[in-house]
């Protein structure tokens, strides 16, 4: 299956449209999507009309790719993604990444709602990812290579650019933002992991758990991608009698921290250099 051929067929369906060749793209996690709104939009394709897109079929993900500009910078942003846990191959839901390379960008800001792990921290709080544990039990790279997206085995000493982290990190301070650092640990889902498991990866160092991200992270590095990762901590998963969690009461969470969230990345996009 030729990945790189879809990518092209893809990227190629946006451009028609007339929208420009993105700087950074950005892709929106759960109720994160408010920031695809602020886009000085040329084109809002909804992922349906773009070949071999998967679509998302979760609450809180709006399933449209915005093409235009933001802080004076060409973007392209994924309002919502699909999943793993949805039936999509490792390969179909990371299919979107290879588009948005295709189409010119050479950043990606990965950004999801997660359960905290780190028992110093709060609901609501805001992380940038340091580094990540994949624990999704796949990774989206097996099978024959394709040279043309990357290499065999590609690298992921620095999987998370430690520049981008420090301009995360000034854009912070600058917008009164406080911004956590640390690990992000993906699982595969639906459920959510049980006490144990929890105490587990904490144990492991992860600082926050989610759904999604790494694949994605894993796929724009293998295509030379600089990657930033923003995480929005909607539930303490500590492992403790901490009550029950649902996806209704992520979704509140990150809605009531997304205004933060859009001022701090308006931000990081306004000051980040390609």
């Amino acid at each position: 299956m030729n990945w790189a051929a879809r990518a092209r067929e893809a990227a190629q369906a946006v451009a028609r449209i007339g929208a420009r060749t993105p700087e950074v793209a950005v892709i929106l996690g759960s109720g994160l999507g408010a920031l695809a709104d602020e886009v000085s939009a040329d084109a809002a394709i909804a992922y349906g009309e773009i070949p071999h897109f998967p679509r998302p079929g979760v609450e809180g993900h709006a399933g449209r790719l915005v093409v235009g500009t933001l802080e004076g910078r060409a973007v392209a942003v994924m309002q919502g993604r699909a999943h793993f846990y949805e039936g999509h191959t490792m390969a179909e839901v990371t299919f979107p990444v290879r588009v948005l390379h295709a189409l010119g960008a050479r950043i990606l800001v990965v950004s999801n709602a997660a359960g905290g792990l780190n028992r110093q921290w709060y609901t609501g709080d805001l992380m940038v990812i340091s580094d990540h544990i994949n624990f999704m039990g796949a990774n989206p790279l097996v099978g024959p290579n394709e040279a043309e997206l990357g290499p065999r085995f590609p690298d992921m000493s620095a999987a998370y650019d430690k520049e981008l982290i420090a301009v995360a990190e000034a854009a912070a301070l600058d917008v009164g933002v406080l911004l956590r650092k640390g690990i992000y640990v993906g699982v595969s889902g639906p459920s959510y992991e049980t006490p144990a498991e929890l105490r587990m990866l904490a144990r492991w160092g992860a600082d926050a758990v989610g759904m999604s991200t790494v694949h994605e992270v894993i796929v724009a590095r293998h295509a030379g991608m600089r990657v930033l990762g923003l995480t929005a901590i909607t539930d303490m998963a500590t492992g403790e009698a901490v009550g029950h969690v649902s996806h209704e009461e992520v979704l509140a969470v990150a809605r009531e921290l997304e205004p933060r969230f859009v001022r701090l990345t308006r931000r990081i996009i306004a000051t980040l250099r390609a």
